[in-house]
């Protein structure tokens, strides 16, 4: 059994318009409602898989109760912790140019005593599961020490853990050494100073195929991202998958460095791509499948998610054929 722990759920809110107009009234075209965050997206891509899979989160107030009805009406396996606080909103909208912009609240606050029932079961979780996923953002009131805790009892078990996170998070969660980290390029640069890129800045990119100012013709420094990356496994992470946008995905690890990416670019919208890569990364772990084929997954996975209409979503077939014609490429051996 896989373990997905997601401690700021949302509802998310995604708007289709042709264009927007920041001083006007728009009209989408259409709407989608269903329940998000990226711990939640990583669950319900491994349900799809087939995987045997749990969500474990925190949820609160009627937003909360819409959440847990989608994820039953949906077979997600669910076991949500109920706090005080409401579950938070995103919203997000799409233009007909692929453009995308994302409004995420902060979520609600969340006590000691309200996590301490999440630590609790978390624990007893651990018992049958086969690794662990971290992902999302630490909702107010919880220390940057979280996921370093969780990470922490996990090891204790035996068990592996995928981290996908940010800030202070992702530093202190590092320290404690799971098994695969997946930052996007902001997360990476962030956490190791580094310039990844050579006009010196970088874009937000959370998954592949997708990514403002990143082109697949290489404005992405890999050699700096490599270098970043191998600074992260320093600090304590088994391995780093790095995501480049376009350029796919860098990934550092005891046995070498890989580089694999798509063979064309697919338009769409990238929010949940990098979940969907979180979800191949760690199914290709509990399988057992070499790094290149992990990867190979990754990518096809990342993008089956990009071209899906409703984000967070991915179409099978669209997945298996997008599986033959990404390259991977052993860049340097350990």
């Amino acid at each position: 059994m896989i373990l997905v722990v997601c401690l700021n759920p949302a509802l998310d809110v995604t708007h289709y318009v042709p264009a927007v107009d920041w001083a006007g009234v728009n009209r989408p075209t259409a709407v989608h409602t269903r329940p998000g965050g990226k711990g939640l997206n990583v669950a319900r891509t491994l349900h799809a898989l087939g995987a045997d899979v749990l969500l474990m989160g925190l949820a609160g107030g009627d937003t909360g109760r819409v959440v847990a009805a989608a994820l039953r009406q949906a077979g997600v396996p669910s076991a949500l912790i109920p706090i005080s606080g409401p579950t938070r909103h995103t919203f997000t909208v799409v233009d007909d140019a692929g453009t995308t912009a994302s409004f995420n609240e902060a979520g609600p606050g969340v006590t000691p005593h309200e996590f301490d029932s999440l630590r609790m079961a978390y624990l007893e979780a651990l018992a049958t599961a086969d690794a662990v996923v971290l992902s999302g953002s630490l909702p107010p009131g919880l220390p940057v020490t979280t996921y370093a805790t969780l990470i922490q009892a996990a090891a204790a078990a035996g068990i592996p853990v995928l981290l996908d996170s940010n800030g202070a998070a992702l530093l202190r969660g590092v320290s404690a050494g799971p098994a695969i980290v997946k930052p996007n390029l902001d997360e990476l640069a962030g956490a190791t100073g580094k310039v990844l890129s050579p006009s010196g800045g970088v874009s937000s990119c959370g998954g592949v195929f997708a990514c403002g100012g990143v082109s697949a013709s290489g404005t992405v420094d890999r050699a700096a991202v490599r270098e970043a990356a191998t600074q992260l496994r320093a600090a304590g992470a088994e391995a780093v998958v790095a995501s480049l946008g376009p350029a796919g995905l860098l990934a550092v690890t005891a046995e070498g460095s890989w580089h694999a990416w798509p063979s064309a670019v697919a338009a769409g919208n990238a929010t949940g791509a990098g979940d969907a890569v979180a979800a191949a990364l760690v199914h290709g772990l509990v399988t057992r499948r070499p790094w290149d084929e992990r990867l190979r997954h990754a990518v096809a996975l990342g993008a089956a998610a990009v071209a899906a209409p409703v984000a967070g979503e991915f179409r099978r077939e669209s997945y298996l054929a997008g599986l033959r014609p990404v390259a991977v490429r052993l860049e340097e051996v350990r």
